[in-house]
């Protein structure tokens, strides 16, 4: 069942039928400076988004600072070569994440094997023991996954992972009809949020009008390098795949 702690409520309930914005940098992109994340959250805030969603503790802690009114959905993303799993993966990330205060914690509760040789998914339950007071973000690829998650407490969960693991790799657009089973299946015992794969307002629209608790978009908004490779794609008559650097470690 949906919680029924007060706070956690107010902060979930505050962010229906709304924007996240996913605002992220790499040092390797070539868009990035210093305070670009603190300028996305400022867009975000100027534009009416109820929410932002931020990687590492240094970029959530600037961003909270910046915008303390949003609630941020906090992630770390650490990459090895040995596995597709990268969002908040070990227990250290998920203590970094929750000292920077940030209100919702994002983790991968994939079935994949992180680089400890262990299930991805299990770190949601050791999470939540630890930090009972913290609200989860399930970040799945799959209907059984988000299941899985719900089922281990997750608070929200959304397919963001979608297109992020060998099974879906392949894969370029939403499965609308995947997530709307989703939203129908477990709108009773969790939030069910639509990420991932979301490139215009109508996109965004259709989530919502499916289902979802609120939509959270990255690349289509704080992203334009990737914006612009997805045009020079098709320009180029899909000679090279932008989603390959989109996918791209860091």
């Amino acid at each position: 069942m949906k919680t029924k702690d007060a706070r956690k409520s107010a902060i979930l309930e505050s962010l229906k039928g709304g924007l996240i914005v996913s605002c992220q940098v790499q040092k390797d992109d070539p868009i990035y400076t210093d305070d670009i994340v603190v300028k996305m959250a400022e867009a975000a805030r100027w534009a009416g988004a109820v929410g932002i969603r931020a990687n590492s503790p240094e970029q959530i802690s600037a961003i909270k600072k910046a915008v303390p009114e949003l609630p941020v959905i906090g992630l770390w993303k650490v990459w090895h070569d040995d596995t597709d799993v990268f969002i908040t993966p070990t227990m250290k990330e998920v203590d970094a994440i929750y000292e920077t205060g940030a209100e919702i914690i994002a983790l991968d509760c994939t079935a994949q094997i992180t680089h400890e040789k262990t299930a991805a998914w299990d770190l949601l339950k050791q999470a939540k023991e630890k930090y009972p007071d913290a609200i989860f973000f399930a970040d799945v690829s799959n209907y059984d996954e988000a299941k899985h998650a719900i089922e281990n407490g997750a608070d929200i969960v959304a397919p963001t992972l979608y297109g992020y693991t060998k099974e879906t790799a392949h894969i370029e657009g939403p499965d609308l009809r995947e997530f709307a089973r989703m939203c129908r299946d477990f709108k009773d015992d969790a939030y069910v949020m639509m990420e991932g794969h979301l490139y215009t307002p109508e996109d965004a629209m259709k989530c919502i009008f499916l289902g979802a608790h609120s939509v959270v978009v990255g690349s289509a908004i704080t992203r334009p390098h990737l914006t612009a490779k997805r045009f020079v794609d098709l320009l180029s008559g899909y000679q090279n795949n932008w989603r390959d650097a989109e996918k791209a470690k860091h």
